[in-house]
């Protein structure tokens, strides 16, 4: 078993179907969704010499097919993952655990197009609003972090 025969299962459905089977199941750490179109996924695996870490981040489009996957040791904050992603991005920070492993599929594009101003929407922009970090929600729905 390797990330990139994970990653190619493409939908997330076969991809948990096929960690189930694989590794006995996962533990869900976080979800994150970035814009409307991203989801991280983070999960923890007993990997038993079969991935070279126990923890899997997998970015899924909003329809569930999966774009990337990445293994770590540990599980890393989502600033840190999107200043990975994002490096130019002054509204990020922190640092990522090693990347021990890394599959991308046909699903991938540049996740910083996700962040920019004139990023696509379904939502009409009097019920939008930007997250911190770039990418539109729903007016009203987001978690506001607190500012010092």
């Amino acid at each position: 078993m390797s990330v990139e025969t994970i990653a190619q299962k493409l939908g997330l459905g076969a991809l948990l179907s096929d960690l189930r089977s694989t590794f006995g199941g996962y533990e869900i750490l976080e979800h994150w969704q970035r814009g409307e179109f991203h989801h991280d996924l983070l999960l923890r695996v007993e990997p038993e010499g079969r991935l070279p870490g126990s923890v899997l981040v997998v970015a899924t489009n909003c329809n569930g097919g999966v774009k990337e996957v990445l293994c770590l040791e540990s599980p890393p904050k989502e600033d840190a993952l999107w200043h990975f992603r994002c490096p130019d991005s002054p509204e990020f920070g922190g640092t990522l655990p090693p990347i021990l492993a890394q599959a991308r599929t046909v699903h991938w594009f540049d996740p910083c197009a996700l962040l920019a101003p004139d990023a696509r929407s379904e939502y009409r922009p009097e019920f939008r609003e930007r997250q911190p970090g770039g990418g539109w929600q729903l007016r009203g729905c987001g978690v506001k972090k607190d500012v010092d």
